[in-house]
């Protein structure tokens, strides 16, 4: 059982797609594109143009069509919604916008959480003894997925535009500025975490910051938790144990998320 290719390939997708509602026959193509524009070639950095990452274009035809053809899903309330923008003015959203939207969730949603299953399968592979707690006991699951959100974000990093000077530790960081805030070592931070370079489901769950803080909180978070509980509950009732097969695992070529394009177990019944 491959974690990535039988579960993280799949369960995301097939979830953004039922909310926004994108074929099932289009599914895997947007799948495809998503993981395209977070590839890095070998050797080269990943190229920084917005165009790159948030390029609608490929949902141009859906969004038309799904314009003459409403129905019961998100795009068709996003295309009806009214809202006051920020000059004051009651619109809706534009057909850009909608485009981006589409891009965004699609690949956000697919890849981000198709990695935390990745994670999931080596983490607690690695943790036999922590494995055995979750296959007694259920009621660990949505702990062990808080644990694991932190131990090993799919997305270690984000970056940010400084609107107005700010002062860190006596430093000043002047308006204009990028910054990258490493995530992954704030879940680290012994101040806050007792022990945090040790994987464990029993941690008091909470303060991790995979998903944010803030105006920038992820907006697709409480999705991704549900994902991850259900999907670890269901490969549980049919799977209590596995061993990684890291002899064959495939590491993602990404400088974005971080995680696995193969994750293959052998499992016991």
């Amino acid at each position: 059982f491959d974690f990535v290719q039988d579960l993280g390939a799949e369960l995301p997708m097939r979830t953004i797609g039922m909310l926004v509602g994108i074929p099932d026959s289009d599914q895997p193509s947007v799948r495809a594109h998503a993981h395209a524009v977070l590839r890095n070639k070998p050797g080269e950095p990943l190229p920084v143009k917005k165009d790159h990452y948030f390029d609608g274009d490929m949902f141009g035809d859906y969004l038309a069509w799904r314009t003459k053809n409403p129905s019961d899903d998100l795009i068709t309330e996003l295309l009806n919604v009214e809202f006051d923008d920020e000059t004051g003015a009651t619109r809706r959203l534009s057909t850009q916008e909608l485009l981006i939207f589409l891009a965004v969730v699609a690949g956000a949603g697919v890849e981000t959480t198709g990695r935390l299953f990745g994670w999931m399968g080596k983490v607690l592979g690695e943790n036999p003894d922590q494995l055995a707690d979750l296959a007694a006991n259920a009621a660990l699951v949505p702990n062990a997925i808080e644990e694991l959100l932190r131990y090993e974000p799919p997305g270690p990093h984000v970056a940010r535009w400084v609107a107005e000077d700010v002062e860190f530790h006596g430093q000043t960081i002047p308006a204009g500025s990028a910054l990258l805030l490493m995530l992954a070592s704030a879940n680290r931070d012994e101040r806050h975490f007792t022990d945090p370079d040790r994987f464990d489901i029993h941690r008091r769950p909470g303060g991790h910051l995979t998903f944010g803080r803030g105006a920038h909180f992820c907006l697709g978070a409480p999705l991704a938790r549900l994902e991850g509980r259900v999907a670890l509950e269901e490969v549980l009732k049919r799977f209590p144990s596995w061993e990684v097969d890291m002899a064959n695992a495939r590491r993602s070529r990404t400088s974005t998320v971080r995680g696995w394009d193969s994750m293959p177990t052998v499992v016991g019944a």
